[in-house]
């Protein structure tokens, strides 16, 4: 009898608990329910003219700055001049150079002399 007693006590007290739970989550749907005040919009102020917008330069990579010194030549170009006319460094402009030779874009025509195909 005993523990009947304590097992209804520790029922009810979880279902209290319960309880409180369920009104806080009731709350919540409340608020979240309700609609909120639409603001009245104000007459609108012109607004000021904007300075003319200049248009950045367009970058170009550093393979089409080299495939278009090589195309624009030609007798061809040698490593040293690319790296003259572009600023970049030689091993730069040798992996461009071989990627362009894997693709079929540029051939060679001498020692170190790059044409396109």
């Amino acid at each position: 009898m005993k523990q009947l007693k304590k097992d209804l006590q520790a029922v009810s007290k979880s279902l209290k608990q319960l309880t409180l739970r369920t009104e806080k989550i009731a709350k919540k749907l409340e608020k979240l329910e309700k609609p909120k005040p639409v603001k009245k919009s104000k007459a609108k102020v012109k607004a000021k003219a904007r300075p003319k917008v200049t248009k950045k330069p367009v970058k170009v990579s550093a393979a089409a700055t080299v495939l278009a010194i090589i195309e624009r030549s030609r007798k061809g170009v040698a490593i040293a001049t690319l790296s003259k006319r572009t600023g970049f460094d030689s091993r730069k402009i040798g992996y461009i150079v071989q990627r362009f030779r894997k693709e079929g874009k540029i051939e060679n025509s001498g020692k170190g002399i790059y044409v396109k195909t």
